[in-house]
């Protein structure tokens, strides 16, 4: 048995397969392995580890504030744990999926972790303000959406950026060619650099991209960003089909007040969500944000195929 004071406390950084590499207080970092078969750290956790000539073991994972996954038929990928904020960063080209968008912020909602859903390519007037209007609902659910232009990385946009991330740690989600990278070398000079010498580190060599890799943006170690991929099939099969509703900010107003307990929403009489779907008024709720809860709904609800 191991005395607890004989461990060291560290930050998980990146991880590749059953390797992490843990950050200590001080800023030095190195690779570890999990006690047992299974790793179970992610990128994000406070760990408890014990060295072991110029690695390390992790003997303890320390309690989650939160931890942003998606999980599909078959497993689960998880992004990181301790999040304050998810950046869900889209462009106005090429053309952003809101079905993939609206999986995002449900697995947000679902643990709790504040969204914000930034714009890019506001330089691109017409295909931006089409993108714009379709972020117009978000923006009555009272979701931030904030318009950027990193191709051209003007000090406005950045220092705006920036006051929304200030004092965090983000995780940055985003599409292929919405400008993630880029967002990441403005934010953090030298990430390049960074992320090959972690998955040298991790893979023994091999220049595989680490699948998630934890930045600091200032020296003070208090503004992380946190990249990770995945965006594209984003599963939602850790959430029941019942609480699905609750977790879109536009249908919750209305729970409660449909003729069933059991309403689904989707075709039942006297059910409010139905009634406010197209209505025009206050608090009206998208007829192409009921199509996709429909979606996920149908798909939330299949039976395993194992």
């Amino acid at each position: 048995m191991i005395e607890r004071a004989a461990l060291d406390r560290g930050l998980v950084v990146a991880s590749h397969g059953r390797h992490v590499m843990v950050e200590t207080p001080e800023g030095r970092r190195l690779i570890c392995h999990p006690r047992g078969k299974k790793s179970q750290a992610v990128v994000g956790d406070h760990v408890l580890w014990q060295g072991t000539h110029d690695e390390g073991t992790i003997e303890k994972v320390e309690e989650r504030r939160n931890l942003f996954y998606r999980q599909d038929e078959i497993r689960t990928k998880s992004f990181a744990a301790n999040l304050d904020l998810v950046l869900i960063l889209i462009a106005a080209d090429p053309e952003f999926s809101e079905v993939q968008l609206t999986r995002a912020l449900i697995a947000a909602e679902a643990e709790g972790i504040a969204p914000l859903i930034a714009l890019n390519k506001s330089d691109l007037v017409e295909p931006f303000e089409r993108a714009w209007a379709r972020l117009l609902p978000y923006q009555r659910m009272n979701y931030g959406v904030m318009p950027l232009c990193l191709r051209l990385s003007g000090d406005v946009d950045h220092e705006h950026l920036l006051r929304h991330l200030r004092g965090k740690r983000t995780l940055v989600l985003g599409p292929s060619g919405a400008g993630k990278s880029t967002l990441i070398n403005l934010l953090v000079p030298g990430a390049s650099a960074q992320t090959g010498e972690i998955s040298r580190a991790l893979n023994s060599g091999k220049h595989t991209t680490t699948s998630t890799t934890w930045y600091w943006v200032d020296a003070q170690r208090t503004t992380a960003l946190i990249d990770s991929p995945g965006f594209q099939e984003f599963g939602l099969h850790h959430i029941e089909p019942a609480r699905l509703a609750s977790l879109m900010p536009d249908l919750r107003p209305h729970l409660g007040h449909c003729r069933f307990y059991n309403c689904t929403h989707l075709h039942e009489p006297g059910c409010a969500v139905l009634a406010a779907v197209g209505s025009g008024g206050d608090g009206a709720v998208h007829p192409n944000r009921h199509r996709i809860y429909g979606q996920l709904f149908a798909e939330l609800s299949q039976p395993p195929r194992w």
